[in-house]
């Protein structure tokens, strides 16, 4: 079915943040929970995950944090997704197979980047409400 936990929109809202800050090197959880207005221990779960994905590089220490593992440019919005919520519409069937497959097209079209991109011409962080 057609199923976009809470997960998504807030991981993608710590990779956009993580995204605006280029390349200042990793980024500590701390940090993109504050900017994001996360929860520290969920946004390390989260994080974990898109870690252990390929999409994320952690790095311990002092001057540790989370950084992309490739450019914001190459993670789509449905690779997101899909990674924290499972395959969207996997067991979709009729007009739902058809309205996961438009939902798929849509998130598969706009990467982190792009949606930074839109979100700093619209004039701050919007919110995504699934």
């Amino acid at each position: 079915m057609l199923s976009i936990t809470s997960k998504s929109p807030y991981a993608l809202r710590a990779l956009v943040e993580l995204h605006r800050l280029g390349d200042e090197g990793p980024v500590p959880i701390a940090e993109l929970a504050r900017r994001g207005e996360i929860p520290a221990q969920f946004l390390e779960q989260l994080c974990a995950t898109l870690r252990r994905a390929g999409v994320l590089r952690s790095q311990r220490g002092v001057k540790g944090g989370y950084s992309f593992a490739r450019p914001a440019s190459d993670v789509s919005v449905l690779e997101v997704v899909e990674i924290l919520d499972g395959p969207l519409g996997a067991d979709a069937t009729g007009v739902f197979a058809e309205a996961a497959e438009a939902a798929r097209a849509v998130l598969a079209e706009r990467s982190v980047a792009d949606v930074a991109e839109a979100e700093a011409r619209a004039g701050g962080a919007m919110m995504y409400f699934i």
